[in-house]
């Protein structure tokens, strides 16, 4: 019987040496991570590959109508989130805004490059060094952005003990707890400092659409604003400035139509596969069948502007006869419209990222909360000067006070920020409501949130709860 033992187990001893020999053989058709980034130009296209994830409709979409900026018109499927009913589970938010997923995916990659670039062409450590530089600042960049995104949708205004998100800083699929916005921006500032003294002024040939030194600078205003740190956030803006004026006000209007690139520091590229201009209305089928129009600017945004001296008024807005004269509602969002209606382009427009309009009311901001809110070098030099670029015979106001600033800054960042994802970010940022008109709201329940609600901050979506364990869900939702 033991004879027979022997001679069966020996060709399961073969056999499996056999498969353990089958099971080392390294695959031949997939590149793992640690030889996909061998090289600091492997490292260059994975950050080009993080950067590629990276968009502005969603934001700008929850941006305008979680808020008085846009109402419903020809089409409305939007009612949990238009009239904040939406819970962690609610369809709207999964399908329209569920930012984690797109941005901890650009942070995993940009990780992956910040691991791999330290030793990259590693027997030649010596070569390459500008472009290793550039690289692991683009990759810090990228962190940063994705990181400061997270937190907009996800948290509330700051505090330092207030909760933010897990800042991941390296690759991994173990799940992590949120920490505390004081280490969470601290993250932020270090990340972008670091990144701010890695990256070039410029870039040649991809010009804008890719993270300068000017692009780090205002992203660092940008955390430093939600920061509330105004000393920082006005240094920073200042810095901008002075690389970036203001557009010459005959030339603003053509900013819009991707005719020149004025105040823009960085911008994403679009063509047809992404059109932001589809986020008000679908693509029209001739030049006389305009496409269905589902937001329309509200008349609480039309009716701040000067139609006749505001140049704004003409690059954001539109009351279309073409639509009017077919008893369909005319007023239409302008902005990223593209190419005429029917064509090809249409609909089509760059994502302007930072700009120089931002950095001034940033800039206005920090100084009218350092109580600088009239005279030189402060709240009100500053919207004057952004006024005096934007509205023809304008004339120099004088702000009696520090709130009075404050609330003429809000009102100017409604204005010359729409549609561009500030405008809801903005109200929780100063504890401000959103009030909408009674006559363009949906609903009763939809005209006003009231300020701190619950739902200026987005629920954590179930999955991700689900997915990791340490994940704590944002008060008033159930998991």
């Amino acid at each position: 019987m033991k004879r027979y033992s022997t001679i069966l187990l020996a060709p399961v001893l073969m056999m499996s040496v056999s498969c353990s020999k089958l099971l080392d053989i390294p695959e031949t058709d997939m590149i793992q991570g640690q030889d996909a980034l061998k090289t600091v130009s492997n490292c260059e296209q994975a950050v080009i590959g993080a950067y590629g994830a990276l968009g502005v409709e969603m934001p700008i979409l929850l941006n305008a109508t979680f808020s008085d900026e846009v109402k419903k018109s020809e089409f409305y499927n939007a009612a949990t989130t238009h009239e904040w009913q939406y819970s962690s589970v609610d369809v709207g938010i999964r399908d329209n805004f569920t930012a984690m997923r797109p941005n901890y995916r650009i942070i995993d990659r940009a990780n992956r490059v910040l691991a791999a670039v330290p030793e990259a062409d590693s027997l030649k450590p010596a070569d390459n060094t500008a472009l290793r530089n550039r690289v692991k600042g683009e990759a810090l960049f990228l962190r940063a952005f994705a990181h400061l995104e997270v937190f907009r949708y996800y948290c509330d205004k700051y505090s330092a003990e207030g909760l933010a998100m897990p800042y991941k800083e390296i690759a991994s699929l173990d799940g992590e707890a949120r920490i505390k916005m004081a280490p969470y921006f601290d993250k932020l500032i270090r990340d972008v400092t670091e990144a701010k003294n890695l990256l070039p002024a410029s870039f040649a040939g991809d010009g804008i659409n890719r993270a300068t030194k000017a692009a780090a600078t205002a992203l660092q205003a940008r955390i430093l604003l939600y920061k509330n740190d105004w000393a920082g956030a006005e240094a920073a803006a200042t810095e901008y400035i002075t690389q970036k004026p203001l557009s010459p006000i005959a030339e603003f209007g053509d900013l819009w139509k991707d005719k020149n690139t004025n105040e823009v520091v960085f911008q994403l590229v679009r063509t047809t596969a992404i059109r932001l201009g589809s986020l008000w209305r679908n693509t029209s089928a001739s030049a006389a069948n305009i496409g269905t129009v589902t937001w329309m600017p509200t008349d609480k945004l039309w009716n701040t502007f000067d139609p006749v001296n505001d140049v704004r008024f003409a690059a954001y807005l539109k009351d279309e006869p073409l639509l009017s004269t077919k008893g369909r509602p005319s007023k239409i969002v302008a902005k990223y419209a593209g190419t005429d209606y029917g064509t090809a382009n249409e609909n089509v427009n760059n994502a302007k990222v930072f700009r120089t309009g931002e950095m001034y009311l940033i800039r206005a901001e920090a100084r009218a909360e350092q109580n600088r809110f009239t005279g030189a070098n402060s709240a009100e030099s500053d919207l004057n000067a952004l006024r005096a670029a934007r509205i023809r015979n304008y004339v120099n106001v004088t702000l009696a006070s520090k709130q009075a600033a404050i609330d003429a800054i809000m009102l100017e960042r409604f204005k010359e920020l729409a549609f561009e994802g500030h405008r809801f970010w903005d109200l929780k940022r100063k504890g401000l409501p959103v009030e909408r008109l009674a006559a363009e709201a949906p609903s009763t329940a939809a005209v006003t949130l009231p300020a701190g609600n619950y739902r200026f901050l987005l629920p954590i979506p179930n999955v991700e709860i689900q997915a990791n364990k340490l994940m704590e869900q944002n008060p008033g939702y159930a998991n």
